[in-house]
Formats: C-alpha cells, sequence, structure tokens
C-alpha cells in the first residue's frame, strides 16, 4: 500500500502546486527521514492499526514481530521510494503531468483496497508527525508539507 506515504507530499497539478521554494524545503525535510523507510512504517502502523489493517501481509499480526521481517523492510522501501519519486518531481510545473499520473494511479489502485480518505487524512497525521519529529521543522516547512499534502489528496480524493 504504496498509498501510505505518497500522500507524504508534492505539488502536482493543483490549484497551488509548490513553488522551488517550497519544495526545496520539502525535500530537505524528508532527505532527513527517507533512510527510515521501517520506523515510518511501524510509525504509521503504531499510530493507526486500522491502516496496519489493510496490509494483507500483516493484518491481525503484532506490530513488533512483524517489524523486522524482511516483508515489512520491503514494503516500507516501496512506500517511502514512492514518495521520493513523487518529491523528487515537485516545484518544477513541467513536471506535474508526471505526479499527477503516479498519484492518479495510486489512488486508483487504493481504491480498489477499500481505502478510504479517513485512513488517507490518518496516514497524513502520522507521517506528518514523524517526519516533523525527525528533520528540520519550522512554521515555513510545516506550511509547504501541507501544501503539499492538500495538492496529492485533492487528486487522490478525485479518484477515490
Amino acid at each position: 500500500m504504496k498509498f501510505l506515504i505518497v500522500l507524504a507530499l508534492i505539488g502536482a497539478a493543483a490549484a497551488t502546486p509548490l513553488t522551488a521554494d517550497q519544495a526545496a524545503l520539502v525535500k530537505g525535510a524528508w532527505d532527513k527521514v527517507k533512510t527510515s523507510e521501517v520506523e515510518i512504517l511501524a510509525a504509521v502502523f503504531s499510530a493507526y492499526p486500522d491502516i496496519q489493517a489493510k496490509f494483507p501481509a500483516f493484518a491481525g499480526k503484532d506490530l513488533a514481530s512483524v517489524k523486522g521481517s524482511a516483508a515489512f523492510a520491503l514494503h516500507a522501501t516501496r512506500i517511502v521510494s514512492f514518495i521520493s519519486e513523487v518529491i523528487s518531481l515537485s516545484g518544477n510545473p513541467a513536471t506535474a503531468p508526471a505526479i499527477t499520473t503516479l498519484v492518479t494511479e495510486l489512488a486508483n489502485n487504493h481504491k480498489n483496497r477499500g481505502v478510504t480518505q479517513a485512513q488517507f487524512n490518518e496516514f497524513r497525521t502520522a507521517l506528518t508527525n514523524y517526519v516533523s519529529s525527525n528533520a528540520s521543522w519550522g512554521d515555513n516547512v510545516a506550511a509547504a508539507f501541507n501544501q503539499a499534502f492538500d495538492n496529492v489528496y485533492e487528486i487522490i480524493f478525485a479518484n477515490l
């Protein structure tokens, strides 16, 4: 469920796409946490067990028992890599169509799995909490992350 993190950010073809400066703030904060894939996914699952329940490989299992598994690490890496790809495209109007395509595909895949807007919002909260606790974070970074989430969610929610 890559959804868990793509949401994480970006300024796609939305009403207010990220500026290059905003994208740099998002990228800077993300760069501080993107190598903590397992910890990111564990933080999301810990905060919102209903999200963990959407993952067939992890549903109904104790988080502590799956966190150290290769399957967990692999899935966490997939999620974080997807978010990293979207973030790397942000802040450049020429790449907005690529972001829209990636995020639309993600939305369609997660719609088919029954992921709800409420779960996307939970993910937003958990990921924002993780990044803000593990990277330099001020009002400017928070505003850029919020704009990135708003942009991504505009696309996702239109396709759920």
